[in-house]
């Protein structure tokens, strides 16, 4: 799955156009490194995305559906801080 799809699926960020801008300008890092909104995350994946003045850190536990309802969004990320 891609990272702007996954980032909107799991409520990480609202919008698919927003996440991927964050993506493509460098404000999003998997495990370490900056990687492009078209990027396939895969499970075990940290994510330390900046938004705004703020900086989340995301581990990927599970890949979701392509629906996710939002009670089940704990099952597939866990927030580090």
């Amino acid at each position: 799955m891609r990272l702007d799809k996954f980032l909107k699926i799991t409520r990480i960020i609202k919008r698919r156009t927003v996440a991927k801008e964050l993506a493509d300008n460098g404000n999003i890092s998997v495990n370490g490194e900056e990687k492009k909104s078209s990027y396939n995350i895969k499970k075990g994946d940290i994510l330390d995305i900046k938004y705004f003045n703020k900086n989340i850190k995301v581990k990927i536990k599970d890949i979701p559906p392509e629906n996710l309802k939002k009670d089940f969004i704990d099952e597939y990320i866990e927030l580090i801080s």
